[in-house]
């Protein structure tokens, strides 16, 4: 802000020095009079007549184009006042009012400046915020990781820990991420965000965290889960979840966490791409996936946990009552005659799995 008032001042500064000898020659005496000199003398002004007479024009046009409402141009109008601007300017200066090169000068000289400090303050700014929102955010947290980096390393407290992992994480610095989390850890060893992210890198060996075997990689996994099990209404633990259960071949797990991750953030896309692969391949493997997926996922969930219909992971029935319901409908659940033989017992066999 202090900046943004120093430039304003700058540039005000310029254009008063700037305009200063061109307002300067319009400084008169009176109609047929003259200008004083420095010696008290009075120099005749041949021009008088004719630059009133212009000035008077130019008041009148400004007074017109100020007086028009906003976004409407009236070209006639606006070539008038420039023709007017322009026959004052080939106007000789009056006698005693010669403009002063010196002033110019300056004025030109502050106007550089000006530019010159909007380059290296505004114009980075601009150009961030012509990014979209992920860019934009990811750039800003780059600019931020030095001070954040210093508070922390300075305080050694978690909150300035977490703060500066979170922005190395988001601009994908992720060996500053690493040492972040891993101090925030230090101080509280169940800190839910520094557990997952920590894990999830790890597993996929960001930062240079390149795991050398298995029990590693069982490790990292722990974390992760870890973090789930201590959060388990965040978001993002059941994303990180789910892309770590995915990393082990656990594609039903992983597809019922990242359900999770979609309920608990409607509106978050992050995971889309994933859950459709694990769809396709579960319904590839299932039947029973099929049949649901073709009537059911719609109301409960690609994965059953629920939607506009109940829970079916939370479901008691037998078998008998699954089918019951299923063929004759119950409450605002309608009836899917429809589906028998194979496909029923398919369907049956996987929402009874799910059950267990």
């Amino acid at each position: 802000m202090t900046l943004l008032v120093l430039v304003v001042v700058l540039a005000l500064a310029a254009l008063g020095l700037t305009l200063a000898p061109l307002l300067g020659r319009r400084v008169r005496g009176q109609v047929g009079e003259g200008n004083q000199v420095g010696n008290g003398s009075t120099v005749p002004d041949p021009d008088a007549p004719e630059r009133s007479r212009l000035e008077a024009e130019q008041a009148a046009l400004s007074a017109e184009l100020i007086a028009l409402p906003e976004g409407v141009h009236k070209p006639e109008l606006e070539n008038r006042a420039a023709r007017v601007l322009r026959a004052l300017d080939a106007l000789p200066p009056a006698p005693g009012q010669r403009p002063s090169p010196a002033l110019g000068a300056l004025g030109v000289l502050i106007a550089l400046t000006v530019v010159a400090v909007g380059a290296v303050s505004f114009v980075p700014r601009w150009q961030l915020a012509a990014l979209n929102g992920p860019e934009g955010l990811a750039v800003q947290s780059a600019l931020s990781l030095p001070g954040l980096q210093r508070t922390a390393l300075g305080s050694r407290s978690q909150s300035a820990y977490l703060a500066w992992g979170d922005a190395a994480f988001t601009s994908s610095r992720y060996d500053q991420a690493s040492q972040a989390y891993a101090g925030a850890l230090k101080l509280d060893p169940k800190q839910p965000r520094a557990l997952r992210r920590l894990g999830i890198m790890l597993l996929t060996g960001q930062g240079g965290m390149a795991l050398s075997d298995q029990k590693q990689a069982s490790q990292a996994f722990l974390l992760v889960r870890t973090a789930a099990q201590l959060a388990p209404q965040d978001p993002e633990s059941q994303l990180l979840l789910g892309y770590a259960l995915n990393t082990f071949g656990q594609g039903n797990l992983a597809l019922a966490a990242l359900e999770r991750y979609r309920n608990l953030a409607p509106q978050g896309r992050e995971a889309d791409d994933l859950i459709a692969t694990l769809q396709a391949s579960r319904d590839r493997a299932d039947p029973g996936a099929r049949v649901y997926a073709a009537n059911c996922a719609s109301c409960h969930g690609a994965a059953g946990f629920g939607g506009l219909g109940p829970n079916l992971h939370e479901s008691r029935l037998s078998r008998a009552a699954l089918k019951a319901v299923i063929l004759n409908g119950k409450g605002s659940m309608p009836a899917y005659p429809q589906i028998k033989g194979a496909e029923l017992d398919a369907l049956l066999t996987r929402l009874e799995r799910w059950e267990k």
